[in-house]
């Protein structure tokens, strides 16, 4: 009875814990993403870990301090970890030209704490049901969201060189021609580079005329480089 106890306390909140974060990491692991199984699966135990240490105080704090001058507080230890997380989230999203990557990953890794603090204060019941909805967002409504009628995102950036005529308009005919709205243009010029960057992301419907954008920035002369890539979180 004092075993069953015992793996009740203090085995069965951080193995639940672990399971919970590995689930979550597991999707992002096989989705390619920096964050993946272990850094889940260590964020959801972690937190379990301290919110047991927390919640069983009574039982590490010295026998020979007076009990009426402790105050036994959980929540404190709750308010600081995911304080700290959101650090650990900042790190996954990271901006790559004009565009933002990483918001789902940062999200996923902030739920996975969620889970653990859950899972290390006994609530399996709203833990579980956590990690299964936490689950179907991540898989079942990528499915939905990929099949959706909706206009895709794609993050277009073209580089030309600093001579001649301010390209600008010259990108606009060009998207105008083939049908892809620009909307706003960021702009970036490299001084060291002598170069003109520009930017912006392309709301169009899939299988859209994106093929025929490269081709004719290929085909210009003063473009230095560029990059077409739909957005993936």
């Amino acid at each position: 009875m004092v075993l069953a106890d015992q793996f009740l306390t203090y085995v069965l909140p951080p193995l639940s814990a672990t399971v919970a974060g590995g689930l979550v990491g597991l999707e992002r692991e096989l989705r390619g993403h920096a964050a993946g199984l272990r850094t889940h699966t260590l964020v959801s135990l972690s937190c379990a870990l301290l919110m047991l240490a927390a919640a069983h105080q009574a039982s590490w704090i010295p026998a020979d301090i007076p009990r009426d001058m402790i105050r036994f507080d959980p929540a404190r230890m709750a308010h600081g970890i995911l304080t700290g997380i959101g650090f650990l989230c900042g790190g996954v999203i990271f901006r790559q030209g004009f565009s933002v990557h990483g918001l789902t990953t940062a999200a996923s890794l902030w739920m996975a704490a969620s889970l653990g603090l859950l899972y290390g204060v006994g609530s399996y019941g709203l833990a579980s049901g956590g990690t299964v909805a936490t689950l179907l967002v991540l898989i079942a409504l990528r499915w939905v969201d990929a099949h959706l009628p909706r206009r895709a995102a794609v993050d277009v950036t073209v580089t030309y060189r600093r001579h001649g005529d301010f390209p600008e308009s010259a990108l606009r005919d060009l998207m105008a021609e083939l049908g892809l709205p620009t909307g706003r243009l960021g702009r970036r010029m490299r001084a060291r580079e002598d170069t003109l960057e520009f930017g912006t992301t392309l709301r169009t419907q899939p299988g859209a005329k994106t093929d025929e954008l490269a081709r004719r920035l290929a085909e210009d002369p003063r473009v230095v480089g560029f990059s077409i890539e739909p957005r993936d979180d």
